[in-house]
């Protein structure tokens, strides 16, 4: 359907603009109208040459969808027709690919699909746990208040993973840095370095024979030791995609040190939050707790939670199969265990995912008070490493001459 750019005036001469779908530019304009616009300008909007083309497009972002998910539930509380909702929210939509995946919702919408079944269609931008909880609010009549809790609860999921962002960023940055500065002075600087030794006409000290020989491997070697980095790379990341491999190295996270802590901290607070919501929401528990283990993000954990599923299908209770793994402390357990007896479950997994975000928050400052002063040692000894193993030569010569 052909799309047009309008300019508009309202009743008390307020200037809009956006985009419209009409099968022709009198409906286009008839569809204005109706909205009590003034139209001062109609025209077809300009063809995308790469429109088709995906990886060029910009994706959609968790900002986006909060924004979305927050407008349509006011527009929602207010009193607006579903279809009239969506299509404001997709000709407000800045970004194209966002806007193009809202417009295909209000069509399937208007065809009289649910709103949930529309957006299943799209999973790469509304996962199971949004579908679920839309279809639980369109059934339940409560739609706004979903819709609000889902944009509350990708807010804190957002702030949680860019926490973990934050952590890893600082040392891999440093380390990145560090072997960038070693690899170019071993490359270029220290070749300069072993010409001026070679004059001297006497053996070189140990450390310093050892950076010669490490450059000298380096400088015919680069080409190789890049591809086979990169193979490392593509290696991993192949047996990563494997189920075997996501077990193993999902496992050894979560006992490294320090880091394998703040996993679990994240790993509690991802669990109980979702859970929480959904329950909150009306899903039914055994539903809840599939899509909880599947949007998990870890196999380890994804199994735990199946296994608490499978315990609750045979009438046990959740904190049971929880308190046989070290993921949750007995802490949670026994909150969870209180939650069950007294009914109150989805309020008391609220109460634990707001504790463990301030955990998780205290978790990742201490790692990165930790990290700071072992990287600067890691750095200034590698580098002061190489440079004093440089000087030793011409110590040894003053030494001499002296």
């Amino acid at each position: 359907m052909p799309v047009y750019i309008w300019v508009a005036e309202t009743k008390r001469g307020r200037k809009l603009k956006g985009e419209i779908d009409a099968a022709n530019e009198n409906i286009a304009l008839n569809q204005l109208r109706k909205r009590n616009f003034t139209v001062k300008k109609l025209k077809p909007k300009p063809k995308d040459l790469f429109e088709n083309v995906s990886f060029l497009q910009p994706k959609v972002t968790n900002k986006d969808i909060v924004v979305f998910t927050r407008q349509f539930s006011t527009m929602i509380d207010a009193g607006l027709p579903l279809v009239q909702g969506l299509t404001i929210l997709a000709e407000q939509s800045a970004n194209p690919t966002f806007k193009k995946i809202l417009k295909e919702i209000t069509r399937d919408v208007e065809g009289g699909s649910t709103l949930a079944e529309a957006m299943k269609k799209h999973p790469k931008i509304f996962d199971a746990l949004f579908v679920n909880l839309v279809a639980a609010g369109e059934v339940g009549g409560i739609l706004d208040t979903i819709l609000r809790r889902l944009a509350e609860y990708i807010e804190k999921a957002e702030k949680l993973k860019s926490q973990i962002k934050g952590a890893l960023t600082y040392p891999i940055v440093v380390v990145a840095i560090a072997i960038i500065v070693i690899a170019v002075i071993l490359i270029f600087v220290i070749p300069v370095f072993e010409e001026m030794f070679s004059s001297f006409g006497s053996a070189l000290p140990a450390p310093t024979q050892i950076v010669v020989n490490m450059s000298r491997f380096m400088k015919g070697n680069f080409y190789w030791i890049f591809l086979a980095l990169g193979a490392l790379a593509v290696g991993f990341k192949k047996y990563r995609d494997t189920n075997a491999g996501r077990k193993v190295t999902d496992t050894i996270a979560l006992k490294l040190p320090v880091f394998g802590e703040l996993l679990k901290k994240v790993a509690v607070a991802r669990f109980t939050r979702t859970l929480g919501t959904m329950i909150t929401s009306g899903v039914p528990i055994l539903d809840a707790l599939d899509i909880v283990a599947k949007t998990s993000g870890n196999v380890v954990l994804e199994e735990i939670i199946y296994e608490v599923r499978a315990s609750i299908a045979e009438g046990q209770s959740i904190a049971e199969p929880l308190s046989e793994n070290d993921v949750f402390p007995g802490m949670v357990v026994q909150m969870i265990s209180v939650g069950e007896a007294t009914g109150a479950l989805d309020s008391m997994l609220a109460k634990i995912a707001d504790f463990y975000d301030e955990e998780v928050d205290a978790a990742v400052d201490a790692m990165t008070s930790m990290l700071e002063p072992l990287l600067m040692l890691f750095l200034g000894g590698a580098i002061g490493g190489l440079v004093i193993a440089m000087y030793l030569p011409i110590f040894q010569m003053a030494a001499a001459m002296g």
